[in-house]
């Protein structure tokens, strides 16, 4: 499936952070920036990082026995890519909101998820399927 990238832009406490977040643990490159803002490649999408305000809401919603973090963003990787971060921020100490796993094991909708937080509280995703063409089956 051919999409074509999406757009976000989020609030962050500190672009510092943000770089070292995103560009160094996650390699993002690192696009465009003004005083206060920067742009990452994030897994080919455009992801501008805003300086101020906001960030770290944290609210949660029971789905499949874990309480999910909302709002939250990321991608879904194909399945090696997806085992190969893991291993990456698990080797890196990363503090996960919900560590790799396997979730929905067994349906049709079964994935490998994690959560986590970047340094200003905004919650990303990262999931894979075995079979990527179920992303979106019922």
């Amino acid at each position: 499936m051919t999409v074509p990238p999406f757009h976000l832009a989020i609030p962050v406490n500190n672009l510092t952070e943000a770089r070292a977040f995103y560009g160094d643990l996650f390699g993002c490159v690192e696009g465009r920036s003004a005083d206060h803002w920067v742009d990452f490649n994030f897994f080919g999408h455009q992801l501008v990082c805003h300086a101020g305000d906001g960030a770290g809401v944290k609210l949660r919603n029971a789905v499949d026995g874990d309480a999910v973090p909302v709002p939250h963003f990321g991608v879904v990787l194909a399945w090696e890519s997806f085992q190969a971060l893991a291993r990456k921020l698990e080797e890196a100490g990363a503090d996960f909101i919900i560590p790799p796993k396997i979730r929905f094991a067994g349906e049709v909708g079964e994935q490998a998820t994690f959560f986590l937080y970047d340094p200003s509280g905004n919650a990303l995703e990262f999931k894979a399927f075995k079979n990527p063409d179920r992303l979106f089956a019922a």
